[in-house]
C-alpha cells in the first residue's frame, strides 16, 4: 500500500479545483408531476433537504416530480488557488426516470435512468463574482425512490501545457496505483515529491502549478512504463430492444443514437463506433434513408463497426440451436447484402449466460471471436479469465474475450476508472493493451462529446497510458496471437440472473411451439415441392422467423421487461402461429393429394392423415383435441389412418 500521506496531499490537491454543492440544494415536491414545466416550478415553495447515510438527496418513488434549486457563485479562488479563467462544470449524478437541468432558466441538459451523469459546462472562462442559477428538475422511477446522488463544481484547465492542480493530482494518482502494484520501492519518491509542494504556503496559483511542473518533471521518468500501456478506445450503445420501454421507442432511441455518433465523427474524425442488431438497421432503412446512407458511409470508412451478427441479442439459453444459427443466418445476410461483408465477432455483452455449444455454433456461422462484458455481474464467484480460448464439447474452440463492464448503463473516460480496469485487465490476462468502449447504453446514447474530449486530454498525458480510438477487430488483431490462453471447457454461466427460467412462463412456451411450427412449415414444404408443387413461401417464413428472432431478444423471452413488452411481444406470437398453421394446413393438403385413397379396407371408410416430422418413429393416443378430422370420426369404426412418417423407409404407412 502507498504510504497515507500520499493519498492526503493528493486530495488536498483535488479540493483546490472542486467545490461540493450538495447541503446547498433548496427543495420541493412538484403538484403535477405529469410534465416538467420550468415556469410552474418557479411558482412552488422551496425548502431545504435532508441527506441520507450516502449523502444522496433522496425524494419518493412512483413517477413524482422533485425540484432541486440552488444559485452558484464563482469565487475569487480557493484556498490561495485563483479559478479566474479556468473551465467551470457542474458535476452531477442522478438517479430517475427523467431528469432536465435548466441552467439561468435555460434548458441546458437532459437525461434518463440510464444517461444519469453529466458535466455540465457553465463557464469556459470563470469569472468571480459570476453566478448561476441552477434547477434540477428529476421524475423518480417507478419502481424506485429517486436521488440527487452527487453534485460539485469543478474547474480545469483547458490548455494541455498548463494542466490545474486537480489534474496533476489525477496523473500521479494514476502513477501511485502502477507503482504500488509494479513498482513499489518507487513509492517513497513519489511521497517526497509531494511533501516538498508549497501546499501551506503558496500565494497564488502560478506558484503552486510552477511546483507542481516541478514535481511531474522530476516523477516522469517513473512513469515511461505506463506508456507501454494502450488503450483501444471504441465508441458504443448498448441498445435494448425492449426493456423498461416498447420497441416504439427504441427505433426513435436508436435513430437519435445513430445520429448523435454520426455528428460526432463529423467532429472528431479520429471517432470510431461499433453496433450489433441489424434488426435496428433494417429500420433506420426502411424509415430514416437519409440517416442509413450515412452510416453506410461510415461503414465504408471503417470507421463503424458492424458487430454480433445476430438478428438481435438474444438469450441462448432458452432457444433451439436451430434459432442461434437463425439469429447468424438473417442477421449475416442482411450485413452481407447491405454492406458487402459479415461480422466476425458474435457480440452479446448483456445476455444472460451462455450454453457451451456456443462456440461450435458460432464457429460454423462464420464467426472467428465472441465477446461479452455480463460476466463482471457474477455475485458469487468472479469469472477468472479476460481472454481465453472458449471450448464446446465437440473440441471446437473459439477465442473469447470479456468486454468492460457497462455500469448502469454508463462507461466513460474517466482515467481513475479506466485505470483499475487497466491494473485489473492486466493481471487476468498478463496483457498491455486494453479495450475500452465509452458510451452511455441500455437506452442508448453512445460517447458523449466530453467523452471524447476527455480522453484527447488524457492522451497527452505523460502519466496515462497509450490513447487511440479503434474497432473490436483492430484490438483483437493485437491480442489473439498471444501464447498460452487459457481454455475454458464449460458453460459460461451468469450467477446473477438465476431465475429467468422461470419468470413469464408464457414466453417461453409461444416461443418453443412457433419454433416448432416453422420447422414443420419448412420440412413438409421441401416435401410437398419434391412431389411436384410449387410452393414459394420464402418471403412469409423469412418474416415470420424474424418475429421470432425478435421476440428472443434477452429481456423479452427471459421475461425481464415492462408488461406493455409481453402485450406486443403476444400478438407477434400470436401472429406467427396463426400464419404459420394456415401454411401447414395448405401443405398437408396438398401432400394428401398425391397420396393413393382409391382403395379404402372398407366401403364406407374415410381416410384421416397423420404426419410424423420426426426423425423416430412415436407413439401417441390421438384424440380430439389433436386433430379436427379425429374429432369427425371419434365414434366411428368406419374410418382408417395413414401415417406420414419420416423416420420409416416407406413415406407412408396405413393401419
Amino acid at each position: 500500500m502507498p504510504p497515507v500521506s500520499i493519498p492526503l496531499i493528493l486530495e488536498q490537491l483535488h479540493s483546490l479545483i472542486t467545490m461540493q454543492t450538495q447541503r446547498q440544494w433548496q427543495y420541493c415536491l412538484a403538484n403535477n408531476a405529469e410534465e416538467i414545466d420550468y415556469r410552474a416550478f418557479q411558482q412552488e415553495r422551496l425548502e431545504p433537504i435532508e441527506r441520507n447515510e450516502n449523502d444522496y438527496l433522496v425524494f419518493p418513488k412512483g413517477g413524482q416530480l422533485a425540484w432541486f434549486y440552488q444559485q452558484f457563485t464563482i469565487p475569487q479562488h480557493t484556498g490561495n488557488y485563483e479559478l479566474e479563467g479556468l473551465h467551470c462544470r457542474l458535476n452531477l449524478t442522478w438517479w430517475a426516470g427523467e431528469a432536465k437541468i435548466h441552467v439561468n432558466g435555460e434548458l441546458a441538459c437532459k437525461g434518463d435512468l440510464f444517461d444519469s451523469s453529466t458535466r455540465l459546462s457553465l463557464s469556459p472562462n470563470a469569472k468571480p463574482g459570476e453566478t448561476f442559477e441552477v434547477a434540477i428538475a428529476l421524475i423518480s422511477p417507478g419502481h424506485d425512490i429517486g436521488a440527487l446522488m452527487k453534485s460539485e463544481l469543478i474547474f480545469e484547465s483547458d490548455n494541455p501545457a498548463q494542466p490545474d492542480a486537480g489534474f496533476v493530482a489525477t496523473e500521479l494518482k494514476i502513477l501511485s496505483r502502477y507503482l504500488e502494484k509494479y513498482q513499489p520501492e518507487a513509492l517513497p519518491q513519489v511521497e517526497a515529491a509531494l511533501q516538498a509542494l508549497p501546499l501551506d504556503t503558496f500565494q497564488n496559483r502560478a506558484e503552486l502549478d510552477q511546483a507542481l511542473a516541478v514535481v511531474r518533471e522530476e516523477l516522469m521518468p517513473l512513469a515511461a512504463p505506463i506508456k507501454t500501456r494502450q488503450f483501444h478506445v471504441m465508441g458504443h450503445a448498448h441498445l435494448d430492444m425492449a426493456w423498461l420501454w416498447t420497441t416504439d421507442e427504441t427505433w426513435e432511441v436508436g435513430q437519435r443514437t445513430f445520429s448523435s455518433v454520426l455528428n460526432l465523427q463529423a467532429e472528431f474524425p479520429e471517432l470510431t463506433f461499433g453496433h450489433s442488431t441489424p434488426a435496428l438497421y433494417e429500420w433506420i432503412e426502411q424509415n430514416r434513408p437519409h440517416l442509413w446512407e450515412k452510416i453506410k458511409a461510415a461503414v465504408a470508412d471503417d470507421r463503424w463497426e458492424i458487430l454480433g451478427g445476430m438478428w438481435v441479442e438474444p438469450d441462448v439459453n432458452l432457444v433451439s440451436g436451430e434459432s442461434i444459427i437463425r439469429q447468424f443466418l438473417y442477421g449475416q445476410q442482411y450485413f452481407l447484402e447491405k454492406f458487402g461483408k459479415t461480422a466476425p465477432i458474435a457480440w452479446l455483452p448483456d445476455t444472460f449466460g451462455f450454453p457451451q455449444q456456443l462456440p461450435q455454433i458460432c464457429k460454423l456461422c462464420g464467426i472467428e471471436a465472441f465477446g461479452t462484458g455480463k460476466l463482471h455481474w457474477n455475485d458469487t464467484k468472479p469469472f477468472p479469465h479476460g481472454l481465453f480460448n472458449w471450448r464446446s464439447p465437440d473440441g471446437t474452440e473459439l477465442l473469447t474475450f470479456m468486454t468492460p463492464p457497462n455500469v448502469t448503463g454508463i462507461m466513460d473516460t474517466n482515467p481513475i476508472t479506466m485505470t483499475n480496469y487497466a491494473l485489473k485487465w492486466e493481471e487476468q490476462t498478463g496483457l498491455k493493451d486494453i479495450f475500452w468502449i465509452p458510451g452511455v447504453g441500455d437506452h442508448g446514447g453512445g460517447p458523449t462529446k466530453d467523452m471524447i474530449q476527455v480522453a484527447e486530454k488524457w492522451r497527452r498525458s505523460p502519466f496515462f497510458p497509450e490513447l487511440k480510438f479503434s474497432t473490436a477487430q483492430q484490438f483483437l488483431n493485437q491480442v489473439k496471437d498471444t501464447p498460452n490462453l487459457p481454455v475454458w471447457d464449460d458453460e459460461l454461466y451468469l450467477e446473477l440472473h438465476r431465475g429467468y427460467y422461470t419468470v413469464h412462463r408464457d414466453q417461453k412456451e409461444f416461443n418453443r411451439r412457433c419454433e416448432t411450427l416453422l420447422r414443420q412449415v419448412e420440412l413438409w414444404g421441401v416435401i410437398a415441392n419434391a412431389l411436384g408443387e410449387d410452393f414459394d413461401h420464402n418471403d412469409i417464413i423469412r418474416d415470420l422467423w424474424k418475429k421470432v428472432l425478435f421476440n428472443q431478444f434477452h429481456d423479452i423471452l427471459p421475461g425481464t421487461s415492462i408488461p406493455e413488452v409481453f402485450v406486443e411481444a403476444n400478438r407477434d406470437w400470436q401472429y406467427v402461429i396463426d400464419t404459420g398453421e394456415k401454411l401447414l394446413e395448405e401443405i398437408f393438403g396438398a401432400i394428401a393429394t398425391h397420396i393413393d385413397l382409391s382403395k379404402p379396407p372398407h366401403p364406407e371408410a374415410k381416410p384421416l392423415l397423420f404426419f410424423n416430422d420426426l426423425n423416430w418413429e412415436r407413439v401417441e393416443i390421438i384424440s380430439s383435441q389433436k386433430s379436427g378430422l379425429a374429432r369427425s370420426h371419434s365414434r366411428s369404426r368406419q374410418a382408417y389412418f395413414l401415417l406420414c412418417n419420416l423416420s420409416s423407409s416407406a413415406n407412408l404407412e396405413r393401419s
